[in-house]
């Protein structure tokens, strides 16, 4: 048998991209960059890079992540970053045409956060910004009014990123992901609010609220109370310790 030669093999490249998704203005959003270098120069993406030789899949995800926006992936081992956001693999991409420069696949990630200030674009990208996820997914080759975000997003971002909004969804009905939404005390409104924005239903209040306080482990009071969303003050939570709801908070039917 001959001896491996890995000259001849066809080049190959792994990326990470990511999906980062937050709750603005009552809004599910997504993390969108503008590209400064070909392909797709100009272009807003969804934020990632190519995997360095010496690093993994996790590493160069929780990197780019930080790079390319300024938050940090939590860490199980340490105390919640201040620009933090959840971090998981989403799924695995590879048409051998989705990207022109050579074969790529793409392990995608999602990324959840708090509502956070405006990002910082960083890497190949030269802007960044938050967009609803619904501008980005209807996007064409139209000119929007604002002359902005009107081709399609770049490489297969639009299929990454419904991936990813659908995972969001679907995730939120049986975990506790939706407190990756929230700052680390919060309402049982601000977490309705989430449930609302990601599904795009409004939901009724009181069913709501008897349905997460109700539920073992969601929910933990801290004892303190806040008037920041106005009326009469309303009793702060924190996320519990469990990971899978029983019974799950499952979407309503539209």
């Amino acid at each position: 048998m001959p001896p491996y030669d890995p000259s001849a093999f066809p080049p190959f490249a792994v990326t990470v991209d990511l999906v980062v998704l937050t709750v603005r203005r009552h809004a599910l959003c997504a993390l969108a960059v503008r590209r400064g270098e070909p392909p797709f120069q100009g272009r807003w993406a969804l934020p990632g890079g190519f995997v360095r030789a010496d690093e993994d899949l996790e590493a160069a995800a929780a990197r780019e992540l930080t790079e390319e926006t300024g938050l940090h992936a939590h860490s199980p081992a340490g105390p919640p970053p201040v620009y933090g956001a959840h971090l998981e693999q989403l799924a695995t991409y590879g048409d051998p045409k989705r990207d022109p420069r050579m074969r790529v696949v793409s392990v995608a990630h999602l990324a959840l956060a708090p509502d956070l200030p405006a990002p910082t674009a960083g890497g190949d990208a030269h802007s960044a910004r938050w967009a609803p996820v619904e501008t980005l997914l209807e996007q064409d080759d139209t000119l929007s009014r604002e002359g902005e975000l009107a081709a399609p997003l770049a490489f297969d971002h639009a299929r990454i990123l419904a991936d990813g909004v659908e995972r969001a969804r679907s995730k939120i009905e049986y975990s506790s992901l939706a407190t990756a939404f929230c700052p680390p005390e919060f309402t049982v409104g601000e977490l309705r609010r989430v449930y609302e924005a990601v599904w795009g239903v409004a939901l009724d209040p009181r069913n709501f609220h008897r349905k997460v306080t109700g539920t073992p482990g969601f929910l933990v009071p801290t004892g303190g109370t806040t008037t920041r969303q106005g009326g009469r003050p309303a009793q702060l939570f924190r996320a519990g310790g469990a990971t899978l709801l029983n019974p799950p908070m499952l979407r309503p039917e539209v």
